[in-house]
């Protein structure tokens, strides 16, 4: 499963999530060529692709809610936080999230 990670979170993240053993393929959307894209974009290709989407960003649910899935978007609330402490929350939690 693709799992794409929104522009606001940390690069390095999708290598951590890549090395817990998920099936999963985190990739940043700078590496996608969507860094400076909209969300809207973002949203659009990731329903293309048919990739999930980890975002900070509420208005990925406002999308969701618009057009529906998918994507299917992983919305984190978790608010300003140090890369340890996002790790330690996904390290909980992840595994449930890609099983919904």
């Amino acid at each position: 499963m693709k799992l794409w990670l929104d522009a606001q979170l940390p690069p390095a993240l999708a290598d951590w999530i890549n090395d817990q053993g998920l099936d999963v393929q985190a990739t940043p959307v700078r590496e996608l060529g969507l860094r400076d894209a909209l969300d809207q974009q973002i949203f659009d290709e990731a329903r293309r692709a048919n990739a999930l989407v980890m975002t900070k960003d509420r208005d990925f649910i406002t999308l969701l809610d618009q057009y529906g899935p998918p994507p299917q978007v992983i919305w984190l609330r978790i608010g300003n936080s140090s890369n340890q402490n996002l790790r330690a929350a996904l390290s909980t939690t992840l595994s449930a999230a890609l099983e919904q």
